[in-house]
């Protein structure tokens, strides 16, 4: 079955509000084996909804909209789904009481205007809307279903899950849907794409999708059939085929972050972390933290963007600093090792670099990066060299030193 989702708000093709509608409807439709093809948005305009709403129609199985319910001037969807479908709009006394006892029940008077949320499409069924006052409107008809829904998205959501889902998965059938995740670091999109050209086979019914972002790639297997073990052992299979292709380049096969796979990993060995900080300035810190219960592994961070902090509180020499400078794999050695020495820590863990977009010189450009990592066993480093900007630069800068330590854990 194919679906359409269409996002029906001037504010949304103005760009003053996001449209997390759409997503979050695909996603779900994901889930019960529904094939979403298209999104489209629409302006609270007669023409524009009428010419979407019959495009949809004619290309997909399932359309659902959301927006255009309210009682307002501006909500113009019930008067396009009963131009399309060429209904009337009829008046439900019993809506409209329902209406006036949730105004009660809040201890107010329903304001007018709310009435015409009691008129709706001939022959249509309804969704429950349980946070807001718009029905859903379903039009199932000729092989075609038609769902029309808030805009609101606590309440869109809550309909969805409550109402739409139930009422579709009846559609799918036997249909299943396997899913699994493989998160990796280090390995770029088309590095990975070509090891797989050569060395991954896929099943029937088994599909994969490349998902990247900021120096990660998450790889998303999916499998769709009627029989459960063989898509199972398809997905299973590409998995495996994944990991052996890919190596130690894989952080985890579930959704967590890596901040919280190096928590995991520093609990299960029973070690502690302390971070050192020139150019993220905290950030690792924070990322670090954000993780509940971080506070069993990680003893703390120094903020050192000054040279005068980084020798007065993390030990590094000044001679060090003026000859090599504070972006160099010294001084990042110098840092990880003090950062350690202060708390205490199994691993220190220390970043220094060149953010931008000033400061750069021809032999340490704009992205320049250094990593010190100091354990009991070794102090080393790594030069890194990051495109894109400052913000770039430093949420990838946070993503290489985490899996600095990470590759330390491993080993």
């Amino acid at each position: 079955m194919i679906a359409e989702i269409l996002t029906i708000g001037d504010e949304l093709l103005r760009g003053s509000r996001v449209d997390t509608n759409s997503a979050f409807l695909a996603r779900k439709l994901d889930e019960i084996g529904i094939d979403v093809r298209y999104k489209s948005t629409a302006a609270d305009d007669m023409d524009c909804l009428e010419e979407a709403l019959g495009l949809a129609l004619r290309r997909a199985d399932i359309i659902i909209t959301t927006g255009g319910l309210g009682p307002t001037d501006d909500d113009i969807t019930k008067k396009a789904i009963c131009k399309v479908f060429k209904r009337n709009l009829i008046f439900h006394e019993n809506v409209l009481a329902d209406l006036e006892k949730r105004f009660a029940a809040r201890g107010m008077k329903m304001p007018s205007i709310n009435q015409n949320q009691a008129l709706l499409p001939q022959g249509a069924s309804f969704l429950a809307n349980r946070t807001g006052s718009a029905l859903g409107i379903v039009i199932d008809e000729h092989g075609k279903f038609f769902c029309s829904m808030p805009g609101v998205p606590a309440e869109m959501e809550t309909m969805t899950v409550e109402e739409l889902i139930p009422h579709l998965r009846d559609r799918t059938g036997d249909r299943i849907v396997l899913r699994h995740l493989v998160r990796t670091i280090g390995v770029p999109e088309s590095v990975l794409a070509e090891k797989f050209r050569t060395g991954l086979k896929l099943s029937d019914g088994v599909s994969l999708a490349y998902l990247p972002a900021f120096g990660k790639v998450d790889l998303a297997i999916k499998g769709t059939g009627t029989v459960r073990e063989e898509i199972q052992t398809g997905v299973d299979q590409a998995a495996a085929t994944i990991r052996n292709l890919v190596g130690d380049a894989v952080f985890t096969e579930d959704d967590r972050e890596l901040e919280a796979v190096v928590g995991s990993m520093l609990v299960e060995r029973q070690l502690t972390l302390a971070t050192a900080e020139s150019c993220t300035a905290g950030l690792l810190a924070g990322r670090i933290s954000r993780v509940p219960g971080s506070s069993r592994y990680f003893l703390g961070g120094v903020v050192a963007y000054a040279n005068e902090v980084k020798m007065n509180v993390l030990q590094v020499p000044r001679e060090m600093l003026d000859s090599v400078g504070a972006v160099s794999a010294e001084t990042a050695e110098a840092m990880a090792r003090g950062v350690r020495k202060l708390t205490g820590a199994s691993i220190g863990i220390s970043v220094t670099g060149v953010a931008g977009p000033d400061g750069g010189t021809a032999d340490k450009p704009v992205g320049t990066v250094f990593v010190g990592l100091a354990t009991e066993q070794a102090v080393t480093s790594k030069k890194y060299l990051m495109g894109g900007d400052r913000e770039i630069v430093r949420e990838r800068t946070v993503l290489v030193a985490l899996d600095a330590v990470r590759r330390a854990l491993m080993d």
